[in-house]
């Protein structure tokens, strides 16, 4: 879109978006009858701690930019979500927000929960934003365990991968692999450079893995984790897959790794399932 049209989505975004909330949803007090829904244009001002000239041309689609303090703020007093406050940056010409600290856990709705297990027999896992697996399927245990109980599911894909012995045991390139471990988490910790978490990880890998240390000093930042994923599992013997990452709108900040079976690899995970039923 050119830069009128632009203006003119944003502006029917932020009417859109006022429309929507009640004085009693941002602790205004109700008054006298109101000849549309939702908040006054002043009343969003307010809230944002904004001129309200600045505001209502905003909404005019008049040709202003607003600052990133100024966009933040507006983004605050409508109440929008992550997804919204992204599209609304864009809508503005601004660089994507930041996102927000890593303070608490993130939580998996109960339909994301559906959809990783309707994806069984294919091994799929929601990763958090520290990559912790937060949600799984049966085929994700089944493989992701290395044949070990389902309690030693893997909390941390950074931390298991070099720091359990079977990892080097079980993925041929578990090298290749590693190096593209070492450059996801160089390129998370630029996302949340003031959170301690992701320096606390690099300094525990720093002292618990020699291999990280050398890979750390090499500043790669190439890192992707989609592509090609061959394993020797203990009790499945060679497996195989294509690993695609999905992202879900509603939850910005977490992913779903899937793993695509090859057929032969399908067949085995199908037995395997299968089996666990029968004994159960």
């Amino acid at each position: 879109m050119n830069e009128e049209e632009r203006r003119q989505a944003l502006a029917e975004f932020l009417r859109s978006r006022r429309a929507r909330l009640s004085p009693a949803e941002v602790g205004l007090p109700e008054t006298r009858r109101r000849r549309t829904p939702g908040l006054r244009r002043e009343e969003v001002a307010t809230l944002a701690s904004i001129g309200i000239s600045w505001y209502v041309a905003l909404e005019q689609a008049r040709d202003i930019h607003p600052s990133e303090l100024v966009l933040h703020s507006i983004a605050q007093a409508l109440k929008l979500s992550p997804v919204e406050q992204q599209h609304f940056f864009e809508l503005a010409g601004q660089p994507s927000p930041k996102p927000a600290g890593l303070s608490g856990e993130e939580e998996v709705s109960p339909a994301l929960q559906k959809a990783v297990k309707a994806l069984d027999p294919h091994p799929a896992f929601v990763l958090g934003r520290r990559w912790n697996i937060a949600a799984w399927n049966r085929a994700a245990e089944a493989v992701l365990t290395y044949g070990k109980s389902s309690a030693d599911l893997p909390q941390n894909l950074f931390w298991n991968h070099f720091t359990d012995p079977l990892a080097r045991k079980i993925y041929p390139d578990w090298e290749k692999s590693a190096r593209l471990m070492v450059a996801l988490l160089r390129t998370e910790r630029a996302r949340f450079p003031d959170e301690p978490w992701y320096g606390e990880m690099i300094e525990g890998l720093l002292k618990e893995s020699d291999f990280f240390r050398e890979c750390w000093g090499g500043y790669d930042l190439h890192g992707d984790l989609d592509g090609q994923k061959v394993m020797y599992h203990p009790f499945l013997g060679y497996l195989e897959f294509d690993s695609v990452t999905l992202l879900a709108p509603a939850h910005p900040d977490l992913k779903i790794i899937l793993y695509v079976s090859s057929p032969a690899t399908h067949s085995k995970i199908v037995n395997h399932l299968e089996s666990l039923v029968a004994v159960v």
